[in-house]
């Protein structure tokens, strides 16, 4: 198809694995240069080393989203190596859940720093650079946490609600400047996060089963199907996709349960 991302140099968060990852590789079979951001620094560096090799211009930090100035540095230095950043995806997240009543401080500060704060700075570390230079676009990795609620969950719906009011925020006090923002909300994919959730029952195979059946299509996600998504509205063929969020579940979030 052509290097549907060249021009591109797109800041990825979470970069290590999973979705993250499996973006990084699609984003780069495209053309696009990266900055591979992550807290993992062993999978990160090899997955930056790994790309190189492959012939691709990778910048990578091992920062914490939730701190401004080391994402402002990381910004900063890949700039001098691979050109100004002009896309952005915020994918790093982490699940919190919890009965509310039952939530801590702590869990609540964490859900917040982590899948607000942290999707902000990054922002507002790109968003300059975007502006002077005419545009650009920001990709928030969302859920269909954002607009379902499950009980038990909580506060992360909270945090996935407020980061989809974000994306509106910012989509349209930047639309007039060239600025593009948008968001993408998986429902179960197969990742470390999802395997992690099954493990925690005492029959695996029987939470895996169950959450197959949620699905019309009887199967999740998995992490380069999400990735073909953010490649579709990281490139330049979505121009008038802006404040809005594309669902990618399977139909999971639409029935009101599932049959049988």
């Amino acid at each position: 198809m052509g290097k549907r991302l060249d021009g591109k140099r797109i800041m990825i968060t979470g970069a290590a694995q999973g979705i993250g990852l499996a973006m990084a590789e699609a984003f780069v079979r495209e053309g696009a240069a990266l900055l591979l951001i992550d807290l993992d620094d062993a999978r990160l560096l090899e997955a930056a080393d790994r790309l190189r090799t492959e012939g691709a211009r990778v910048s990578h930090a091992i920062a914490d989203i939730t701190s401004t100035a080391a994402i402002a540095d990381a910004v900063t230095r890949a700039t001098l190596e691979i050109g100004e950043i002009n896309a952005l995806v915020n994918n790093a997240g982490v699940n919190v859940f919890a009965a509310p009543l039952a939530s801590t401080d702590e869990e609540w500060a964490r859900c917040f720093d982590i899948n607000l704060k942290g999707a902000w700075n990054c922002c507002r570390a790109v968003l300059p650079g975007m502006i002077n230079s005419g545009g650009g676009v920001i990709l928030n990795m969302a859920s269909t946490h954002a607009f379902t609620i499950i009980q038990h969950t909580f506060p992360y719906p909270l945090a996935k609600h407020a980061l989809l009011g974000m994306t509106k925020s910012l989509g349209l006090e930047y639309a007039a400047k060239g600025v593009r923002v948008n968001a993408l909300a998986p429902g179960y994919v197969a990742t470390q996060k999802v395997l992690d959730y099954w493990n925690s029952f005492p029959d695996p195979e029987a939470a895996k089963a169950e959450t197959m059946k949620l699905h019309p299509g009887g199967r999740i996600a998995s992490p380069e199907e999400i990735a073909m998504a953010a490649l579709f509205m990281i490139s330049d063929e979505c121009p008038f996709m802006n404040a809005t969020c594309l669902t990618v579940d399977g139909g999971l979030s639409i029935q009101q349960h599932p049959a049988g």
